[in-house]
């Protein structure tokens, strides 16, 4: 399917982007890199939907893996759309699904997730997912965010 083709998903939140000059490269196009920093102000702006708070200090977690996907190329002149949702909470992590659009077109630019480990930063030690953000979180999305278990593996 290509970037153009793909419809979008429904995401809890979107957020605009309009790319600065800085976030080019020499090939005349956004850098792979500042993909990631787009991903962190998507879960910044998630958060301050979810708990109506500008203080994004006060995250319970950690950013502990993140995946992109590379779809189509963006430009400076390009205004960006970013959509963010939870895709699934686990036992101690929960993971966020983005995917980012030119916003004129539709086109699908890039596809990524990230996994959060819920973590006290005082003791610096993950902690189990409280109960009551895993009921925020759900009450957010409108579903269950429950994660799957993963199928034993048969033997080689």
């Amino acid at each position: 399917m290509s970037a153009l083709s793909s419809p979008a998903p429904r995401f809890t939140v979107t957020h605009e982007i309009h790319p600065r000059f800085r976030d080019t490269d020499a090939m005349g196009h956004l850098n792979n890199a500042i993909y990631v920093t787009y991903l962190e102000v998507a879960r910044q702006a998630y958060w301050e939907n979810l708990e109506h708070l500008a203080d994004y200090r006060q995250v319970p977690f950690i950013l502990a893996h993140v995946t992109i996907d590379f779809r189509s190329e963006a430009l400076v002149s390009e205004v960006l759309e970013i959509g963010i949702r939870c895709e699934w909470i686990g036992t101690k992590s929960f993971a966020f699904a983005y995917q980012i659009r030119e916003r004129a077109s539709g086109r699908l630019v890039v596809e990524a997730q990230s996994i959060q480990v819920c973590y006290d930063y005082a003791t610096k030690q993950s902690l189990p997912m409280p109960a009551e953000l895993e009921r925020r979180l759900e009450a957010f999305e409108g579903r269950s965010l429950a994660r799957a278990a993963k199928p034993d593996r048969a033997p080689a």
